[in-house]
């Protein structure tokens, strides 16, 4: 897990040492998980933005983008195409290859069309 250290105004800090103290959070360190957690699920645009841009810099993945965005690698693509992002095809090592093997075990097919190859093979 990543550490951020950083400043805000007195009065954010107040609220949140009160809501710690009210219970509501478990610490300071958990109410700012949660604004951010909260404001990017809000914030859908700034959330794919955010994946774009790690993707261009080359600090993330295509898998890792689309999870990052919430989105399939599918729909990742288009939008890395919509932004002029060129994609890197190919495996970066073992950690990218273990991802793909997992977004392909969960790919669904229609059952009807893998019914239909399997009556024209026999």
């Amino acid at each position: 897990m990543a550490r951020i250290t950083g400043s805000y105004p007195d009065d954010l800090d107040l609220l949140i040492e009160g809501a710690v103290e009210a219970g509501v959070f478990g610490g300071k360190s958990d109410a700012l998980r949660e604004f951010v957690r909260e404001y990017f699920k809000d914030n859908e645009n700034e959330r794919i933005a955010a994946a774009v841009a790690l993707y261009e810099r080359e600090r993330i993945t295509l898998g890792d983008a689309a999870r990052l965005a919430d989105v399939d690698r599918w729909t990742m693509r288009d939008i890395l195409r919509e932004h002029g992002v060129e994609l890197r095809l190919g495996l970066v090592d073992e950690d990218d290859a273990a991802d793909e093997v997992a977004a392909a075990r969960e790919l669904e097919f229609d059952d009807e069309d893998s019914d239909d190859e399997g009556s024209r093979a026999k």
